[in-house]
């Protein structure tokens, strides 16, 4: 290899570096070490709608949804909009409506649903909601504790009209379990930092509020209503601002879904998630793809460097140092969020998922993404 090309891909290297110490040291730090967990001028307690889209969820609903009827504030009510099931359902939605008034269910039939995906279904539960304010989950999630409404809820500021949450996974046996939860603390570390310096790009639909008033005023999800995903992260990078959100790091607000058990389906929830990417604002797009190009550039220039004839010695200095930041990093979400059982292997299921991340992508270009269930 001539010299030209040896130092071509040596400055690369340095230039790309450069890159990731900018998010590493900078800009992920912030949200993980200085957010302030108790938010001053809180507005006085209201009451909240916390709506839920359900397709043939029978059982996720019967496990969690009595953990979100039973929590523990003075005004809510809980809606579930039962989409074209064919389960017990709708029986069991009245069997629980019984035990609990402030439990609302709704049925739609599958041919009411004119659009892919849960933005029909969302927005009835919208249009129906008693409160203001909002908070938006999925059937197979869990609150965290019984204070979720009211730590949510103690987010909001006089000008909030958005909150962002972690939605973190159940932690079970297994490598891709492992990867899973990796994966989602990643993806929560890039949105939450960067709504904290005011870039709100996107959100999860597992753990989400945001006012009714905004939906309307955003005229609900009619901007992108012909995509079947990208109710919680389109209408989010569409409506957030950096004045309106606000971001939640408290372990009691936070969510736990079921994880997928096999890779297949995992990498088909994957490909739905990456589906909207592209769809972002032009700014929020230069931002994301500076640091998951250069997370994926820093793999292959290592490898590359390998083999070439130079003093590998700084290259390792770098490897190091953003191993140990990538640890400290880690510990300190997991430390936030009592996750367990994942630093250790953080460095090895990065780049896994660094590696994952275009192959996804091409796919989505190649290959056409089925309905919602």
């Amino acid at each position: 290899m001539s010299e030209f090309w040896i130092n071509s891909i040596i400055y690369t290297f340095y230039g790309v570096a450069v890159i990731q110490l900018i998010f590493m040291v900078i800009v992920f730090p912030r949200m993980l070490f200085f957010h302030k967990s108790k938010n001053d001028n809180s507005l006085p307690e209201e009451g909240v709608s916390i709506v839920i889209a359900a397709k043939d969820e029978y059982q996720n609903l019967k496990n969690f949804l009595p953990k979100i009827l039973a929590q523990d504030y003075p005004e809510f009510e809980v809606i579930v909009v039962n989409n074209g099931a064919d389960d017990d359902s709708e029986f069991l939605l009245k069997e629980l409506s019984g035990k609990y008034p402030q439990l609302k269910s709704i049925n739609v039939h599958s041919n009411a649903n004119f659009f892919n995906g849960k933005k029909f279904p969302l927005s009835i539960g919208i249009k129906s909601a008693k409160y203001d304010l909002l908070i938006l989950t999925d059937a197979d999630c869990m609150p965290a504790s019984n204070n979720w409404i009211r730590k949510i809820q103690s987010t909001y500021k006089p000008n909030t009209q958005i909150v962002l949450g972690y939605g973190a996974y159940q932690e079970k046996q297994g490598f891709l379990n492992k990867l899973i939860r990796f994966d989602t603390i990643r993806i929560a570390i890039n949105y939450l930092a960067l709504a904290s310096w005011g870039m709100p790009y996107m959100g999860v639909g597992r753990n989400l509020s945001y006012r009714k008033s905004l939906f309307y005023a955003e005229k609900g999800f009619m901007s992108h209503y012909k995509i079947a995903s990208g109710d919680d992260d389109l209408f989010i990078n569409h409506a957030a601002k950096a004045k309106n959100t606000q971001i939640t790091l408290d372990a009691e607000a936070k969510t736990i879904s079921i994880p997928k058990e096999n890779f297949r389906e995992w990498y088909k929830q994957k490909r739905r998630h990456l589906t909207t990417g592209r769809r972002y604002k032009i700014g929020h797009l230069i931002v994301l793809g500076l640091w998951e190009i250069s997370s994926l550039l820093y793999i292959i220039l290592v490898v590359l460097m390998l083999f070439l004839p130079i003093k590998f010695i700084l290259v390792l200095y770098f490897m190091g140092f953003r191993t140990i930041i990538l640890l400290v990093l880690i510990k300190k979400f997991m430390i936030l969020q009592n996750e367990r059982k994942l630093l250790l292997l953080s460095p090895l299921l990065e780049v896994i998922i660094i590696l994952l991340s275009p192959i996804i992508t091409m796919s989505n270009l190649l290959l056409k993404q089925r309905k919602w269930k």
